[in-house]
């Protein structure tokens, strides 16, 4: 585990831009170190994000704790939320030095308290602040600072806004852009019902990227197959999964093949399990709870027999006092045990 700013190591550009063909998403409460530890398992090419992190705890707060991570996670790009210019150009030095493979800015989350604290998704009405923000991001670093929104917010004609939205990021020199294909409602809708109720409008990306080109443009929202994922690359320059890969996270082991020309087999459910009860002997050491890493881990077997009990254990015997390697061991074994009856 890292334990100080990283400088070695750090992916360059051109990797990062190819590594964004398939990413996924930053999740709060959920893509934390310990996810991403598993994740890239699973593919050794992917993009992977961190949860947002808020400029003011990374300048203000511990900066170590919330930036942190293993050098085998790479590439990993930073999300921030922010909107005070100096404040993210300082935490986009802090990120530099702990070397981060690309930064990048929320603008479409559309959580209450994002809201309150004036970042996330309202700023998608404030694209002359973004790009200050982004311009103050990019004099702080040599490394990729790109931006994540929404088509647009509320009431806004997602053509003339986020046409506008979009100009005014490529003026200030972002290097690409992730889009959520829905609107954000931030009045009337809670975030959980932003995630589904406003329709998905792939074709607006679609012509968002044809417009911009050659910047790259990434397309995210309400895809949860990788067969969809496959047919949006057709028109976009890659993809974004969030809970279809957190939930179902096997699939991101046809990632490489699918997305990066892989030739290698994919990872077996047998050989995850084993590698991530090594990770959390390592990590025991520091404090870390069995249940932090097994957490991620619950939708693994989903599909197979035995998936039930498989989650089972990990939720709840990683949860008990003494808790250790052996629960992924056990839930490993109760899908073994359901694979060998099923075939006798």
């Amino acid at each position: 585990m890292s334990t100080s700013p990283a400088t070695s190591g750090i992916p360059s550009a051109s990797a990062v831009a190819r590594a964004r063909r398939f990413s996924v998403a930053p999740m709060m409460d959920w893509t934390d170190r310990h996810c991403r530890q598993l994740h890239r398992l699973l593919s050794h090419e992917a993009l992977l994000f961190t949860e947002m992190v808020t400029s003011a705890a990374i300048v203000h707060g511990d900066a170590h704790r919330h930036l942190r991570f293993d050098t085998v996670e790479q590439p990993v790009a930073l999300q921030l939320g922010g909107s005070d210019p100096i404040e993210l150009a300082k935490a986009t030095r802090i990120a530099h030095d702990f070397g981060y493979a690309e930064i990048n800015l929320n603008v479409g989350c559309p959580s209450d308290r994002v809201q309150s604290g004036k970042f996330g998704a309202c700023l998608m009405a404030e694209p002359d602040l973004v790009a200050e923000c982004v311009r103050a991001m990019r004099d702080a670093t040599d490394r990729p600072v790109t931006v994540k929104c929404r088509i647009g917010i509320d009431d806004q004609d997602t053509e003339e806004s986020l046409d506008r939205f979009a100009d005014t990021m490529v003026e200030a020199g972002v290097d690409a852009l992730y889009v959520h294909a829905r609107k954000a409602w931030l009045k009337g809708l809670s975030p959980k019902e932003n995630r589904t109720i406003p329709p998905l409008d792939y074709d607006r990306v679609h012509r968002l990227r044809a417009r911009l080109s050659p910047l790259p443009v990434m397309i995210n929202g309400g895809i949860d197959t990788l067969e969809t994922a496959v047919a949006e690359m057709a028109v976009t320059d890659g993809v974004m999964l969030g809970r279809a890969a957190y939930h179902t996270p096997m699939l991101l082991a046809e990632v490489d093949r699918l997305f990066f020309e892989g030739t290698a087999e994919p990872i077996t459910l047998e050989a995850v399990m084993l590698a991530m009860a090594d990770y959390a002997d390592k990590h025991a050491g520091e404090g870390v709870r069995i249940n932090q890493i097994a957490r991620h881990m619950l939708g693994l077997a989903n599909g197979l027999p035995g998936a039930r009990q498989f989650r089972q254990i990990l939720s709840v015997e990683a949860c008990k006092a003494g808790a250790d390697s052996s629960v992924m061991h056990r839930a490993l074994e109760a899908v073994t045990r359901h694979n060998l009856a099923e075939a006798s």
